[in-house]
């Protein structure tokens, strides 16, 4: 994490939230916000990066609760107050590791320096930065390397699946990652020890991750669930059919539809969604009833004696009642 002053910073006014907003008010802002300036998204666009490091270095300190609470307090001390994150006795508040990590890239996975959220607590030891970033860890305890951050874009399958991606650093040796199989997008991976190296014989600091998820042409992620939408016609689903449903890297299996599905009724696949070890997930199929935009004369006389043979029944006079109270 590059070393800044907290005084100096209005994290609040960076994400445009207030200073009582919640957390998960903060993550909705936070993703929002991300997408919108993710360099990947801007190819090119220095100040669209600028932006995209601000936002996220607000919402690392601010999406922690015990960093946020030293954050306001040290916003609150006055102008007598300054404090540096990560910052040892002796040095600035100076990012001094802006610039160490170029560009790089495995298959669909990207690398880049400086990007910042929060942590991801429990895949690697999980924890915030707080003063294991740096700082005394006694009077005269050995001080801890300063944590470098990173960004990688990956593929929808290939977080899903998980892999090992090599991240190349401008000055050093290539990293190599493990992807845990269902990382989410905007989740973090720390990696002990491959931060900066202690300059007293403590411990190296962490490489903290970031991963950021390309969208999907036909799925989506709900938690461990994964969904898509699955378009039938009309006779299908007034009659009921046998449809095929596909699946995320495999072949497509087939699913009932009863006869009068509506549109939006999901029809569950057991154990077809996200593995991760919180468990498996399900495929939810969404059924959408499509109505064609052109049809035949002969199935217009078909469809109004269908019309004519049906009773006289508004669907939408329950709604009416109700919206009147």
């Amino acid at each position: 994490m590059a070393s800044q002053d907290w005084f100096d910073k209005d994290f609040y006014a960076v994400l445009g939230v207030s200073k009582d907003v919640s957390a998960a008010e903060l993550k909705k802002t936070y993703r929002k916000l991300a997408r919108q300036f993710h360099p990947d998204s801007n190819p090119g666009n220095p100040k669209a990066e600028g932006k995209f490091k601000e936002i996220s270095e607000a919402h690392s300190v601010l999406s922690d609760p015990e960093l946020r609470k030293e954050y306001d307090q040290v916003r609150a001390m006055g102008s007598g107050a300054r404090f540096s994150t990560g910052a040892r006795p002796g040095q600035g508040g100076e990012d001094i590791f802006s610039g160490m990590f170029g560009s790089g890239q495995r298959s669909s996975s990207t690398f880049r320096g400086g990007g910042f959220e929060d942590l991801l607590g429990g895949m690697f030891g999980g924890g915030g930065f707080g003063t294991s970033s740096g700082g005394f860890r006694g009077a005269a305890g050995p001080t801890k390397g300063r944590d470098f951050t990173a960004n990688t874009t990956l593929d929808f399958v290939t977080a899903i699946n998980g892999d090992r991606i090599t991240l190349q650093p401008a000055d050093g040796r290539p990293i190599t990652v493990k992807i845990p199989p269902g990382v989410s997008d905007g989740q973090k991976i720390r990696l002990k020890g491959k931060g900066e190296p202690s300059s007293d014989g403590g411990v190296a600091g962490d490489l903290v991750l970031t991963v950021t998820v390309r969208a999907h042409p036909v799925f989506e992620r709900d938690g461990l669930n994964l969904r898509v939408h699955v378009p039938v016609t009309f006779v299908e689903a007034t009659l009921g059919a046998t449809i095929e449903v596909p699946t995320l890297g495999g072949p497509p299996v087939k699913l009932k539809v009863a006869p009068g599905t509506p549109s939006g009724r999901i029809l569950r696949l057991k154990g077809r969604g996200v593995t991760s070890a919180k468990g498996t997930g399900d495929l939810l199929a969404e059924v959408q009833v499509a109505v064609p935009s052109h049809v035949s004369a002969e199935a217009q006389k078909n469809l109004e004696a269908f019309a004519a043979s049906m009773p006289d029944e508004n669907p939408r006079a329950e709604l009416l009642s109700r919206a009147k109270g």
